[in-house]
């Protein structure tokens, strides 16, 4: 079993009620606009990593991170991407990848609108963890976080971690 912190678009925000959760988790997720890499390089330090590259990222994150990061964890199938949209509306260039080879687990961030929605379709799971930093049209800051149990996504949680401005 391995316990995620899922969380997006920290636009070069951390701080220690982002680091609190991370602490509890066993890996961190970012779906991408890092801003600054002090964000990754703060959560590397303590709990391993996987995340991709934003639309606001510059070089050096994308050199770091790749746009799509598709990977086993336990029995699920995961793939983050930033700019990836949401079931019946997915992005035109994650479409075609998505519909003929669809992951269990779909995370995309870019939004800041935390959304989890199952895709009958597709037969996946969508997650959005909405937007970490204070940066953006959110008026609260948010992340998920769950339990990937075997081939099973267990214990789903929206955290709030305050008001965009705090």
């Amino acid at each position: 079993m391995k316990k995620i912190l899922l969380l997006s678009d920290t636009h070069s925000h951390i701080d220690d009620t982002i680091l609190k959760y991370v602490r509890l988790a066993d890996e961190v997720w970012h779906a991408g606009d890092i801003g600054d890499l002090k964000v990754t390089d703060t959560i590397k330090e303590l709990k391993p990593l996987r995340a991709v590259y934003g639309n606001i990222d510059n070089n050096e994150a994308r050199l770091e991170f790749p746009l799509h990061n598709r990977f086993m964890c336990e029995g699920v199938d995961v793939w983050i991407t930033h700019i990836g949209g949401y079931p019946g509306k997915y992005s035109p260039a994650v479409r075609e990848e998505l519909t003929a080879n669809p992951p269990k687990l779909f995370i995309c961030g870019h939004s800041h609108i935390l959304k989890v929605q199952f895709d009958k379709k597709l037969g996946l799971l969508h997650m959005n963890p909405g937007a970490a930093g204070v940066h953006g049209f959110h008026q609260v800051r948010t992340m998920l976080r769950f339990e990937i149990n075997g081939d099973t996504i267990e214990n789903l949680e929206a955290i709030e971690i305050g008001k965009r401005g705090v």
